[in-house]
């Protein structure tokens, strides 16, 4: 099993560790601090350094309990081998602005609006969309929306998370905002849950701002009708 050293601190950019194996281009590390593809977050990228050689990590995905780091080229590099990772922390830290802001907006619009739950949603260096089923949204609401996302992110609310057991997570109502995000609380022992403090509460595994006010300002660049549960609107931050 991979330690998740981006759990223990989002904000770490580099890390020393050992290699447990090596297939191809792709390395697992004793433990990593590159965050994998998921929930609809994209992967961290950055360098490896390992014998003298360093190498460029294009793509990191997970399965079961490993994590993968994809190289762009074939490693000479064996298992037990010193490795010393180093984040594009630009990239990083664009992604956790985007994920916290739509967790803010997400919690906006559940407080305010009752939405009738997250339909889709993906996060980018540069952009993120979150899709909503909720009735009567259109982009005037929209920008709304956004308005009082960007009121509550310059009130900084801190943003914390923690790990709880399955039979907590399941007596706390709407932790989970998807039908497959439920299923998922229902199969695992310890679920993460992540809160913006006053505003957010979810089950959540991606990585997080400390504060809101870390996130900038919101503004708003695409809003699509997807159907009647499904109004998607598209964010930049500045």
């Amino acid at each position: 099993m991979t330690v998740k050293l981006f759990w223990q601190d989002a904000y770490l950019k580099a890390f020393d560790t050992v290699v447990e194996s090596v297939g191809g281009n792709r390395i697992v590390l004793k433990e990593t601090a590159f965050y994998p593809t998921g929930g609809g977050v994209m992967n961290d990228t950055g360098t490896l350094r390992i014998k003298g050689s360093e190498y460029n990590v294009v793509d990191v995905s997970k399965e079961d309990d490993a994590i993968f780091h994809h190289l762009a080229g074939i490693p000479q590099v064996d298992a037990g081998d010193a490795a010393h990772g180093a984040i594009d922390w630009s990239r990083r830290y664009s992604l956790m602005r985007y994920h916290t802001a739509i967790h803010l907006m997400d919690g906006i619009v559940e407080k305010k609006y009752r939405a009738g739950g997250i339909t889709g949603g993906q996060i980018f260096p540069d952009r993120a969309r979150i899709d909503f089923g909720l009735d009567g949204l259109n982009r005037e609401l929209a920008q709304k929306i956004i308005d009082e996302s960007n009121e509550a992110a310059q009130e900084g609310h801190a943003v914390s998370s923690r790990m709880i057991s399955r039979e907590e997570a399941l007596a706390m109502p709407n932790l989970a905002r998807t039908e497959p995000g439920r299923k998922l609380i229902e199969s695992m022992p310890q679920v993460r849950v992540v809160e913006i403090e006053g505003i957010d509460v979810q089950s959540d595994g991606g990585l997080h701002v400390a504060n809101t006010k870390e996130i900038g300002r919101l503004v708003l660049s695409g809003f699509e009708n997807k159907g009647k549960n499904s109004k998607r609107i598209e964010v930049k931050l500045e």
